[in-house]
């Protein structure tokens, strides 16, 4: 099982359309894959779920959320007992729906996080509440964290509980801007967290949560820019493609030098995804993948044609991601 996290601490970046088309990708090539929504503004459960389950889980209360996990954690009695989670038929995903509330616990993390530094048991404990929640799916082959855009405690937590993350990116330059934050916010959390831990002087309480995962980074995927087609080859056009020409460089200097161990042999562009234009809000609006739309949800004429090129988009992107877990 290998926890992956999809983080960008810019907004606006098409993180949750990727997130849950990829996750469906795996999915449909038999992995088994729950994702989970940490992103307290909630956009892949509004993405996900039908309208039978949001009234549900929302309207009449009656649901599992991420708040749940934390809940118990902010009362200080310690982790949930039972995690429950939705299958998700049209994706083909397990699923933890997002909560508004989870916003609540940022400051709990955030004030603990001076005792985890110190090396007490109470700060190391709630730090660690996802790498709980992660093995609780041992069965599992991915388990994916959609997250806010944001380098807050909450993110912090999650990104110190996963094996990778990926970086989804939009064609603007503050996009770039965004990556110089990334890579050395994450090693000094990873670093610092570190050195906390072995600061703890209860062995068989850290033997508990051993191992820890040494978060890498796995790759980045830049997407809505506008394309045009040469020689039969789709390609940026020219205010997109001179900050596309940026990335690799920026992304090698400020990512990959900072936070992995290992860089030889790796190519770190997972892919790119130009404008699918109407296929994603209707594919929002049907609840289920866009590689995956048909007639029935709105798709005619020359949308077929795009519904097949983001599924070929999307499976490129599935190859190129579990080629570098193998590397890395």
């Amino acid at each position: 099982m290998k926890a992956i996290a999809m983080f960008n601490n810019k907004g606006g970046v098409g993180k949750t359309t990727l997130t849950c088309n990829l996750a469906s990708c795996f999915a449909r090539k038999g992995k088994k894959v729950i994702l989970i929504d940490a992103d307290p503004q909630c956009n892949s459960t509004i993405y996900c779920f039908t309208n039978e389950l949001f009234t549900e889980v929302y309207y009449e209360k009656n649901g599992f959320t991420i708040y749940n996990v934390v809940k118990p954690v902010k009362q200080g009695i310690g982790y949930l007992k039972e995690v429950k989670k939705y299958y998700l038929k049209d994706f083909g995903f397990y699923f933890i729906p997002g909560d508004p509330q989870l916003a609540l616990f940022e400051d709990i993390l955030a004030s603990d996080w001076r005792s985890t530094l110190s090396g007490e048991e109470r700060g190391i404990r709630t730090t660690l509440i996802f790498i709980d929640l992660i093995r609780r799916f041992k069965d599992f082959d991915y388990v994916i964290f959609d997250m806010g855009p944001s380098l807050g405690a909450i993110n912090r937590s999650i990104l110190l509980a996963c094996d990778y993350f990926v970086t989804p990116m939009s064609s603007d330059i503050f996009s770039l801007l965004a990556v110089e934050n990334i890579g050395k916010t994450i090693k000094e959390w990873r670093d610092s967290f570190k050195d906390g831990f072995n600061r703890c002087l209860d062995n068989e309480f850290k033997e508990s949560f051993l191992p820890i995962p040494f978060i890498q980074f796995l790759g980045y995927v830049t997407q809505q820019y506008t394309s045009k087609t040469v020689d039969g080859i789709r390609r940026p056009v020219q205010a997109y493609e001179k900050i596309l020409s940026n990335v690799p460089a920026i992304i090698e200097k400020e990512l990959i030098h900072v936070v992995n161990n290992r860089t030889v042999g790796i190519n770190f562009e997972l892919g790119t995804i130009p404008n699918f234009n109407s296929i994603i809000p209707l594919s929002q609006s049907a609840h289920k993948p866009a590689f995956e739309l048909t007639s029935a949800d709105g798709i005619v004429g020359a949308h077929f044609a795009k519904v097949k090129e983001f599924k070929g988009v999307m499976e490129h992107i599935a190859e190129r991601f579990e080629s570098n877990m193998e590397k890395l």
